[in-house]
């Protein structure tokens, strides 16, 4: 069973805690472990949104 494990956040260089819950979550998806801390993670979300990351970005127009 997993336990617990303290990881430190690339971006800000702090410690968060990855749950073993977390663990067995992101193993049952085929994820691998996390590199950010959740308010890291919100930051690049956001930043991402704001600049239309993602699929489907793009003209909305319609075309006929």
């Amino acid at each position: 069973m997993a336990q617990d494990k303290t990881l430190v956040c690339r971006d800000c260089g702090g410690e968060f805690v990855y749950t073993a819950g977390e663990q067995t979550f992101f193993a049952e998806r085929g994820f691998s472990e996390p590199i950010r801390c959740k308010a890291c993670r919100d930051v690049r979300k956001a930043q991402k949104s704001e600049r239309g990351g993602g699929f489907g970005g793009g003209d909305k127009r319609k075309r006929w």
